[in-house]
């Protein structure tokens, strides 16, 4: 049987021949590649800006919690016999959890837990935000902690000592409160790590996501708002 060349490429029912298909599919394809990273891009902007939400809420909260105790942040000896400093999600955010309550109706998300947040579930009981060691050790004890490992002391070198918000010298550049983790660049980093970036909260209510490299120094030569020089009367930004 003979077999014209016109055949092999004949039209199908809908005016379209197999090379034109393949065509078709191909620039779909293309335009696939090239849309998923800009969706994918979108979503994690979106999950970003409800971590940003969080961090105003938590700001409200721990201003009701300021105002109900004379002016000063949270400050407690830490009760957890496995290490669970104060710091760390898992240590503030009891003290907060009644204010935040307060702050956002029962329908609204757990906002301790940013979505980007992918270690939080598995180790640190879904609360992604941590809470600067300055705020309730004095400037002289934070200006004597020149290692990450006095933000886990479990010696109790450094007492707690509560710190009153009327005493914090630059408001719009002290850090209160920030994601841990890299959780929005597609890192893993912490505190200790000049990579990545983070949204953090300033003691005047304003959020900002910041890289790693734009935070000032601490006293341990790293990134770190817990250990801020100078704490309460420094600055994490310029």
């Amino acid at each position: 049987m003979k077999i014209n060349n016109f055949n092999i490429f004949q039209k199908f029912k809908n005016g379209l021949t197999l090379i034109e298909l393949l065509m078709i599919i191909g620039i779909m394809l293309i335009f696939a590649s090239l849309i998923l990273p800009v969706i994918k891009e979108v979503k994690e902007r979106a999950r970003q800006a409800i971590c940003m939400n969080n961090l105003k809420q938590i700001g409200f909260a721990f201003f009701m919690y300021t105002n109900d105790f004379n002016g000063y942040f949270p400050a407690y000896d830490d009760p957890f016999p496995e290490g669970y400093w104060l710091w760390m999600g898992r240590g503030w955010r009891n003290l907060l959890i009644p204010y935040i309550k307060k702050s956002i109706s029962s329908k609204e998300p757990n906002i301790l837990y940013c979505p980007s947040d992918k270690t939080a579930p598995k180790k640190w009981e879904s609360t992604s935000y941590g809470y600067s060691l300055s705020f309730y050790h004095s400037p002289e004890q934070i200006n004597q902690m020149k290692d990450p490992s006095y933000t886990y002391d479990k010696n109790k070198i450094f007492p707690t000592i509560g710190q009153k918000i009327s005493k914090v010298r630059y408001p719009s550049k002290k850090i209160l409160v920030g994601e841990w983790l890299d959780n929005h660049t597609g890192g893993n980093y912490g505190w200790w790590s000049w990579q990545g970036s983070r949204n953090y909260l300033f003691v005047d209510g304003h959020v900002e996501f910041l890289k790693a490299k734009n935070i000032l120094p601490a006293n341990d030569g790293y990134p770190d708002i817990n250990l801020t020089k100078d704490g309460i009367l420094g600055k994490d930004v310029e």
